[in-house]
């Protein structure tokens, strides 16, 4: 089943219930690929018309945020409602979320353990200087069965996503050029290269390879996965703006 928020379309899945789609992909012909939208994915598909057909063309979009749920909940009331009731927004209490969280960091770990487990291969491409390896091997230490069939950093890629590679055939690609850039790559390259199924991943190697600390459990599951960031990582709190660019949005968005 898939929801709309603000114009982008997002299936409501479970971790459990997305690999089992893959799992579904893998054992038949054809290619897929996964999108992981969040508050900036939506923001940047406000403007970006081409991002966001990529996102809605998506084989599947998974939920990586929180606050997409609680927009949801947002959405389905009146405008006087959400202009009262938009605190809320802040504080992501379970009954208002809707749907179950599945992060992209998550859920290429989980695929990365399904690929072990099912003998499939698996390629990294993509963030800065030695990541990618640092991220293959830190997977391999933890999933001794995990066959990676290649992992480079990438080079540079322009805003449009636009580069080429010559990549060997393997099942699984993870793909972290950063949000835009690795949809757009992947979008535009995907007909072209041995790959079944492509995933943008973000900045997930970065905490696979352990250069970036991630948010203890319970602070994931609670919500506030993106305060733990903000804290460890200052810089962060520009990005954290768009939150009240989004908000707005969400406050006096139209249903059509």
């Amino acid at each position: 089943m898939k929801i709309d928020i603000l114009g982008v379309k997002i299936d409501k899945v479970n971790l459990t219930e997305a690999l089992v789609v893959v799992e579904k992909w893998i054992r038949n012909p054809g290619k897929h690929y996964i999108v992981t939208p969040n508050l900036e994915f939506i923001l940047a598909a406000q403007k970006d018309k081409e991002f966001r057909e990529i996102l809605n063309k998506a084989d599947l979009a998974i939920p990586d945020s929180s606050s997409l749920g609680l927009s949801d909940w947002l959405l389905r009331k009146t405008r006087l409602e959400r202009l009262l009731l938009w605190p809320l927004f802040f504080f992501p209490i379970k009954p208002m979320m809707q749907f179950d969280v599945v992060t992209g960091t998550d859920f290429m770990e989980a695929l990365c353990k399904l690929s072990a487990e099912k003998g499939l291969t698996t390629g990294f491409l993509g963030g800065n200087g030695e990541v990618a390896k640092e991220t293959a091997d830190c997977l391999m230490r933890k999933y001794p069965n995990l066959k990676v069939s290649y992992v480079s950093s990438g080079g540079v890629v322009d805003k449009d996503g636009t580069t080429s590679y010559i990549l060997p055939a393997t099942d699984l690609l993870f793909v972290a050029f950063g949000h835009i850039k690795q949809e757009k790559w992947i979008a535009k390259n995907l007909d072209k290269i041995p790959v079944r199924v492509a995933m943008g991943v973000g900045g997930a190697f970065d905490y696979f390879s352990g250069r970036v600390r991630r948010a203890p459990k319970r602070i994931r599951e609670s919500g506030f996965e993106w305060l733990f960031r903000l804290v460890i990582q200052p810089w962060r709190i520009k990005r954290q703006l768009v939150l009240f660019k989004y908000l707005r949005l969400i406050l006096f968005y139209d249903q059509i």
